[in-house]
């Protein structure tokens, strides 16, 4: 997959892309991504990129100029552009694993007040929201896009049975997980898992799984179908 993101800040992505399983991702060719500086498409000597809005109010506003030329020289006619904005579609399993078969993503990621709307209407094809909250910029909310669909790129974990029983999948919650030593501290591990019974310790898994819903997240029990 290829991933462009738009930013005014870069390099926040460079330990991101360059560690764990992202890092991984990128060098073995699963996962391709380039980050371009917005101001590169700035005019005018002080690479002015903002201003304020019209009708006043606190804040800068980026843009139309620079972010649509930007966009029309990085897009492709294969790439899916999204914008990440506090009040665009919430980031789920399920929408990252829908964005995970998209050939080409470009995620712009916006700033101060967010983007002049007009960039949004003409050459945004889906907002994702990562929360409820808003952060200073959106180049944090891109890593968490990448690494959240990563995840459903084939090849990328290895052992694709990892995404079977992960947090909120089938709208429950991880089950507790555990390993050597069986005993610290006084502290025994579930006898189950001793056991070698798989049947038993699937059954224990889904028990917890849903004990550990009901108490932390019933909000996605009501949500279950």
């Amino acid at each position: 997959m290829k991933i462009d993101v738009l930013t005014l800040f870069p390099q926040m992505l460079d330990g991101f892309l360059s560690e764990s399983m992202i890092g991984r991702g990128v060098k073995h060719g699963i996962l391709d991504v380039a980050v371009h500086n917005l101001r590169d498409w700035s005019k005018g000597k002080h690479n002015q990129v903002d201003d304020r809005p019209f009708g006043g109010g606190a804040g800068m506003v980026l843009m139309p100029e620079p972010l649509f030329d930007a966009i029309e020289e990085i897009q492709t006619p294969q790439t899916h552009r999204i914008y990440l904005a506090p009040d665009g579609d919430p980031l789920t399993p399920e929408l990252a694993r829908d964005l995970a078969t998209k050939e080409r993503l470009l995620l712009v990621s916006g700033h101060y007040e967010g983007i002049d709307d007009r960039v949004r209407q003409n050459l945004i094809d889906q907002e994702v929201s990562i929360g409820d909250y808003v952060l200073t910029n959106g180049t944090l909310a891109a890593a968490v896009l990448i690494d959240c669909l990563s995840r459903f790129l084939p090849g990328f974990l290895g052992e694709e049975k990892s995404l079977t029983n992960e947090s909120f999948q089938d709208n429950l919650l991880d089950f507790p997980q555990f390993t050597r030593p069986a005993v610290f501290r006084n502290m025994p591990i579930p006898e189950v898992l001793l056991s070698g019974n798989h049947a038993e310790i699937e059954k224990w898994r889904q028990r917890e799984r849903e004990e550990r819903t009901r108490k932390r997240r019933p909000d996605l029990l009501e949500d279950s179908p």
